[in-house]
């Protein structure tokens, strides 16, 4: 059992921040911009309410985060009230925030010179995946600080891996986002084509997901999608933020992704035509 704060309890972090406290028994404190939220999450899981983020980190042996953007998490943590004004020394700061691999990268060298340690780890796995404690977590970082932060880390996550230094888990995050573009496109097409040509979607589907074609998406969106029903998980506006990232690393780093970026327009055509909220298979929309 650890003394341990959370820090944004969206649709992701309110469930991670019940497992450890559920799963892991660990004295949880959390706080969230809307308050409502964190009283919210103390009511049905105990634990304390901070009203900063730095108060939230006050003692903690290990800080977690899931927030919005780069912004955000520059706010929630070197911010005037962020959680390393308060942070002590040995103790560990864990951001699962989707994020830039450069931001990623300054908090690291924050937390250094502040004497603790970093780790990025964004998510993967949606808002079933923290529902349900079963995320894929990707972590960059220190060997020595990733075997401390492990056991915690486990109380949500059903795979977790350390890819490199501090930065590697957001570059391996956005590997993550390119595939899943790349195989919600294919799927749609797939989809598409199928009732075009008069055939019986399902039967299909059943067929052609026990070979090569299969992925997690087809297994658990193609009914949803042949459906039109897209309220089950990662929305386009997210989708759009996380390409966003993507498509300025692969400028950087000269990486060419032609593909990633003709689906982040096919995503922007989407929220154009009022799907900002809807689930990232909605790419189907375009197309039927």
């Amino acid at each position: 059992m650890a003394k341990v704060a959370f820090i944004g309890l969206g649709v992701m972090g309110y469930p991670m921040a019940g497992y450890l406290a559920s799963r892991g028994g660990h004295d949880v404190t959390v706080y969230n911009r809307t308050s409502i939220k964190a009283e919210q999450w103390v009511d049905q899981n105990g634990g304390t309410l901070a009203a900063t983020p730095s108060d939230a980190a006050k003692d903690a042996q290990m800080v977690f985060a899931c927030v919005g953007n780069d912004e955000d998490l520059r706010q929630v943590t070197t911010g005037p009230d962020g959680a390393f004004q308060s942070m002590e020394s040995g103790s560990i700061f864990i951001d699962h925030t989707t994020a830039s691999a450069q931001v990623a990268r300054e908090l690291g060298a924050a937390a250094e010179a502040g004497g603790f340690g970093f780790l990025d780890a964004p998510v993967s796995g949606g808002q079933a995946g923290a529902k349900n404690g079963a995320l894929t977590v990707m972590v960059g970082g220190e060997q020595d600080v990733f075997d401390r932060a492990r056991p915690a880390i486990d109380c949500f996550a059903k795979q977790v891996g350390l890819m490199g230094p501090v930065g590697a888990g957001q570059l391996t995050k956005m590997v993550n986002q390119i595939c899943i573009a790349g195989l919600l496109q294919g799927l749609s097409e797939g989809i598409a084509f199928a009732k075009n040509a008069g055939l019986d979607v399902e039967a299909v589907i059943e067929v052609i997901s026990k070979g090569a074609a299969q992925s997690w998406q087809m297994e658990n969106r193609w009914k949803t999608m042949d459906a039109g029903a897209f309220d089950f998980g990662f929305a386009v506006d997210w989708m759009r933020k996380d390409l966003s990232i993507v498509l300025g690393e692969a400028n950087s780093n000269g990486s060419l992704l032609p593909v990633t970026a003709l689906i982040d327009q096919f995503y922007a055509e989407v929220q154009k035509n009022g799907g900002n909220r809807m689930d990232t298979s909605s790419l189907i929309t375009r197309l039927t």
